[in-house]
């Protein structure tokens, strides 16, 4: 006996020595996952993190009664159309009466945003008082002195190397010595829609758009999902047909996304004549492509309920819908939850379908509805990379971090929903 176990000990050395190294080598590699993630989400946020702050430089403009109204009568639609944008021109040369040569002066009227008269139209339109007095109004820089006011410009660099001449860094600094330029919260970047100007734009659109998407992607895939998986599994007679269903849905689950929005392109959109680039339409589409992960999920989950929970509905006198809804069902809950949930979670990260039914288009107001064009936040990241300003380079990376955060949150809402409607059997 003790022959033999001295003859196997070397091996059973060789085995113990090979799990270790195994589990060495697992953990190894989850490390090594994580510090990748690690470094990319620090990159992303590193690089987001200019687009949560805003340049303002402050103007004192006089708010001249005769051009603003000049029957005096006060009406918002006559305000609205006086010409707001030569106030802003005339309080920058104000600021600097040298500056005389047309090209100088176009790079002088550049140092604040071309928005600066909206908003300027905006406050006098919401405070009618303000007219015949000369109040020092904040506006959001362009993008390139806000680039240059975070560090993004090097002034030390050539002229002809950077984007800014040295005039502009010259007024900047007259600027900064009058303490008439300051960096504050971009709100802006959180309460508007898209625009052409980067430091303008913002993901409220976006962010509407891909709520209202999820909202009609869920009121449609939920449901259908949880009846058909119940079906499938608890009422359908097995057989042929229902082994063919269950390897087109498993089929489905791995079908490019970008299909899905072709089916949405061919039929919603050129047979049915649906409005191109809504929410009801992307909600559609997404509703297919979630569909399939909803059904799996479910079914997977009514496998789990053991079979005595059944068996003892049915021996008390129960039906088959009454053991399958009463009984069944709420217990397979959490899972058919959680399986809803990261299948929206994939549908809101996914752009392919939602570019092939227009929701890539251009849109500045923020859709109130699921009839009203709207675009959604990969999408809108999807843009916004394909910018060449380099201002765009952080809206891009602090969309990212955004839509990164509500994937988290709708995570972790699976989780405590599964571990809300748990129960132990």
């Amino acid at each position: 006996m003790t022959e033999i176990i001295k003859a196997t000990l070397p091996g059973l050395k060789r085995r113990h020595a090979a799990e270790r190294r195994f589990r060495i080598y697992g953990k190894a590699a989850i490390t090594l996952a994580l510090g990748f993630l690690v470094v990319m989400i620090g990159m992303i946020g590193h690089m987001s993190v200019g687009a949560f702050t805003q340049t303002q430089i402050a103007l004192s403009i006089k708010l001249d009664a005769e051009q603003l109204d000049p029957a005096g009568s006060g009406d918002l639609a006559v305000l609205r159309q006086a010409n707001y944008g030569a106030l802003v021109k005339s309080a920058l040369r104000k600021a600097f009466p040298e500056v005389k040569g047309r090209r100088d002066k176009r790079k002088l009227y550049g140092l604040v945003s071309p928005g600066a008269e909206f908003i300027l139209r905006n406050r006098v339109a919401a405070e009618p008082d303000l007219i015949g007095t000369t109040p020092k109004f904040w506006f959001p820089a362009s993008d390139d002195i806000d680039q240059l006011i975070k560090g993004n410009i090097d002034p030390s660099l050539p002229e002809a190397s950077r984007r800014i001449s040295n005039k502009e860094i010259g007024w900047v600094d007259t600027f900064r010595g009058k303490g008439d330029i300051r960096r504050v919260a971009n709100t802006t970047f959180f309460t508007s829609g898209d625009s052409r100007e980067p430091e303008l734009a913002g993901i409220l659109s976006a962010i509407m758009g891909s709520a209202l998407s999820l909202l009609v992607c869920f009121v449609l895939s939920f449901p259908i999902g949880i009846m058909a998986a119940i079906y499938l599994e608890e009422f359908a007679p097995k057989g042929g047909w229902s082994d063919l269903i269950e390897i087109n849905i498993n089929n489905l689950a791995a079908v490019p996304s970008i299909v899905f929005g072709l089916l949405g392109l061919a039929i919603f959109l050129n047979f049915f004549g649906l409005p191109r680039s809504t929410p009801l339409v992307g909600g559609m589409v997404l509703a297919l492509m979630t569909l399939p992960t909803i059904i799996i999920a479910s079914r997977a989950s009514l496998r789990a309920v053991p079979p005595s929970i059944r068996e003892a509905a049915l021996a008390v006198g129960a039906s088959d819908l009454q053991a399958t809804f009463h009984h069944v069902a709420p217990l397979a809950l959490p899972g058919m939850l959680t399986g809803a949930i990261v299948g929206m979670a994939r549908a809101l990260g996914d752009t392919a379908p939602l570019l092939m039914i227009g929701m890539v288009a251009f849109v500045v107001d923020v859709p109130k509805s699921i009839l009203e064009p709207a675009t959604a936040l990969p999408v809108q990241v999807f843009l916004w990379a394909d910018s060449p300003e380099r201002a765009f380079l952080e809206k891009t990376s602090a969309a990212i971090i955004v839509l990164l955060l509500f994937l988290i949150l709708m995570n972790l809402a699976a989780v405590l929903l599964r571990k809300k409607f748990e129960r132990r059997f």
